[in-house]
């Protein structure tokens, strides 16, 4: 099995960085798709081949796929503001590109679709599984399209025969997460952060290294095939501990808390002023930030356990860590984030 060359986008990504060494470890033939002035500095001194080509020129896409037996695409265009339109771009249309260049080659044999749990519909989840269908009406352009690419990969598995696995990860963190929690970080720092509600309900945490561990099950295993996986940590957390937990590691008060109904109230207003403005910046309060702050998000994972194996190594308390000591430069980013999977299973 490790013969085979995997192709990953989005490499240098969080998650692709994570997956690329994943992959090295486990001896397969790995190749980075990466943009021609790309950072690639989170991949030096991996055994990985470099393959330039861009999701936004389907010119470059065919060579990028060439050799490529498994396809592991974690790209996308993500955020919680801005039209549709911008993530439909790079999401689907993109994604369609790549995909046809892929399967014209005859050599594809495996294509693993990183979606997302957002595409389940905006509300209290306890224990949702598979069997929901996405919505396609998602709160904002980057959940509604992750939901049309699942429709689009579906599509090819039934009319095509795609040997496709799709798997929703939640809220992904680790070392080289460079997005949500510089945001809390910052907040927490000048005393803006507030947590929306009593923040008592459930996170769908899931550390980077938890997910690259069930991307390479989903690669491996041949009862993936065709099927689609929640994948989250073991643990979820509350809204209180994500937050408090930072909070305490930046020696930081702990947020107050306001009324969700006063945060309900205002942010239909707040939203369409920003967009009247042109705002290309999210403003402080969004309907994917309510939802985040304040949705029982859980969902079973008991299928990735039954069909996968699927296991979660690595526990919230020991993720954080490992993400902030990587964001504040405390200590060097480990040589793979699954490093602390091995010290929490060792202790």
């Amino acid at each position: 099995m490790p013969s085979r060359t995997v192709l990953v986008t989005g490499a240098t990504g969080l998650v692709g960085t994570s997956v690329v060494r994943k992959l090295c470890e486990a001896g397969y033939r790995v190749q980075a798709m990466v943009r021609p002035h790309s950072k690639r500095g989170p991949l030096e001194g991996l055994k990985v081949e470099f393959v330039e080509g861009d999701l936004a020129s389907v010119a470059t896409l065919s060579d990028v796929v060439r050799d490529a037996e498994v396809v592991v695409h974690s790209a996308a265009h993500i955020g919680d503001w801005g039209p549709a339109e911008q993530y439909r771009a790079i999401n689907v249309v993109a994604l369609e590109h790549l995909l046809t260049a892929a399967m014209q080659t005859g050599k594809l044999d495996r294509w693993i679709q990183i979606s997302s749990l957002g595409v389940y519909p905006a509300q209290h989840h306890y224990g949702t599984d598979e069997t929901t269908p996405p919505d396609l009406t998602g709160l904002d352009g980057y959940t509604r399209t992750k939901a049309e690419a699942e429709v689009l990969i579906r599509h090819h598995i039934d009319a095509q025969g795609l040997q496709a696995v799709i798997l929703r990860p939640g809220f992904i963190y680790g070392p080289g997460e460079r997005h949500s929690i510089p945001r809390v970080m910052e907040k927490l720092e000048d005393g803006s952060m507030k947590f929306i509600g009593s923040g008592d309900k459930l996170l769908n945490n899931t550390y980077v290294g938890n997910l690259a561990d069930a991307v390479l099950l989903a690669i491996e295993n041949e009862a993936a095939i065709g099927e689609t996986f929640n994948i989250r940590d073991e643990r979820l957390v509350t809204r209180v501990e994500y937050i408090n937990t930072i909070a305490d590691y930046m020696d930081k008060p702990h947020p107050k808390h306001v009324p969700e109904w006063l945060a309900r109230l205002l942010v239909g207003p707040i939203e369409r002023i920003a967009k009247a403005r042109g705002a290309t910046e999210a403003p402080l309060l969004t309907g994917a930030r309510i939802k985040f702050m304040t949705l029982n998000l859980d969902y079973s994972i008991a299928k990735a356990k039954r069909v996968l194996g699927y296991k979660p190594q690595v526990d919230f308390r020991e993720g954080i860590r490992a993400t902030l000591d990587d964001l504040t430069g405390k200590q060097p980013s480990p040589t793979s984030p699954d490093s602390v999977a091995a010290e929490s299973s060792a202790n």
